[in-house]
C-alpha cells in the first residue's frame, strides 16, 4: 500500500494545540504521527488534499513545509522496529503498533488510574462486564481485565486497531471479545470506558445510557475542558449523572452513573 508523508514544522504555544490538529488530521486519514512527519495512504491523500492543505494553512502555529511520497515498505514492522513494548502496571505490556494508546497519553493514563483504583476498592470483586469503546491498541480493556473485570468486550471503527487489541491481549495472557464497529454492540455492562473525541461521545451517549446495567458507570476522556458543558449535558438528557472530574495538563476525565 503506497504510503505519503506530510511535513509539518510546529510552533505552538501549548502541547495540546498540537493535539488538536493531530486529531484533526487523524479524522481525514492520517495514521502516523512522527515528531513533524504525518502519514497517510497516497490515495486518502490525493482524495482529501484541498481539504487537508486548508486545515493547515487556518490553523496558527503549523507551517506545511512538503509533502513526498514514501518508499513501498512494511510500515507496520517499522514502526515496530522503532517504537518498543510499553510497559505499565499489573505486568501489561502493549505493542502499539500504529494504533492510538500505548498507555502513557494523559487521556490513557487518567483512564488506568482510575481502574486500579477501583480495583484497590474491590470493585472488581463483585464479577464486572465492561465495553471498552474505541478500543486502539486494547490497553483500557487489558487493564481491566487484569484489575479482575469478568468479561471485557473491546470495539473499535478500525481493523487495525481491532487485529492490534488481539494480538496485545493474547501477549497479556488476557481474553477479549474484541469486534468491529462504529458503535456499541448490544449488550448491558457494569462500566463502559470511552476515551474517544467530543462529538463521538456526544453522538454515543444515548447507546452508552441504554447498554449500562443499573447502578453501573460510564467513563470518558479524549477532550479538553471547553468540552465539559457539551457532554455533561448531553449524558444529562438521557439520564446520566456527572460526579467526578479530573484532568490532567489540558485533557479531561468525566465519570457518569445512571
Amino acid at each position: 500500500m503506497q504510503y505519503s508523508v506530510v511535513h509539518l514544522a510546529y510552533s505552538f504555544a501549548e502541547e495540546w494545540e498540537q493535539d488538536l490538529l493531530e486529531q484533526a488530521l487523524c479524522d481525514l486519514g492520517f495514521e502516523v504521527f512522527d515528531g513533524g512527519n504525518a502519514y497517510i495512504q497516497t490515495a486518502i491523500l490525493e482524495e482529501n488534499q484541498e481539504i487537508i492543505e486548508a486545515l493547515i494553512a487556518d490553523t496558527e502555529g503549523v507551517e506545511l513545509l512538503n509533502i513526498e511520497h514514501c518508499e513501498d515498505i512494511n510500515w507496520n514492522a517499522q514502526w515496530e522496529a522503532e517504537h518498543e513494548c510499553m510497559e505499565l502496571p499489573l505486568g501489561v505490556c502493549i505493542t502499539p503498533h500504529c494504533a492510538f494508546g500505548a498507555g502513557h497519553h494523559e487521556t490513557t493514563s487518567m483512564m488506568i488510574a482510575a481502574l486500579l483504583e477501583a480495583k484497590e476498592q474491590g470493585w472488581f470483586d463483585q464479577h464486572r462486564d465492561v465495553l471498552d469503546m474505541g478500543c486502539g491498541t486494547g490497553v483500557l480493556g487489558i487493564m481491566a481485565k487484569k484489575c479482575g473485570a469478568k468479561q471485557v468486550v473491546a470495539v473499535d471503527i478500525d481493523d487495525k486497531s481491532v487485529n492490534n487489541t488481539l494480538e496485545n491481549a493474547q501477549a497479556n495472557n488476557v481474553e477479549l471479545d474484541v469486534c468491529l464497529g462504529s458503535t456499541p454492540p448490544d449488550g448491558k455492562y457494569d462500566l463502559i470506558l470511552a476515551n474517544i473525541h467530543r462529538n463521538i461521545l456526544i453522538d454515543h451517549m444515548p447507546a452508552y445510557a441504554n447498554n449500562l446495567k443499573a447502578g453501573s458507570e460510564l467513563w470518558l476522556s479524549g477532550f479538553y475542558e471547553e468540552d465539559i458543558t457539551y457532554l455533561t449535558r448531553a449524558a444529562e438528557q438521557v439520564g446520566l449523572k456527572h460526579i467526578q472530574t479530573r484532568s490532567q495538563n489540558e485533557w479531561q476525565w468525566l465519570r457518569f452513573t445512571n
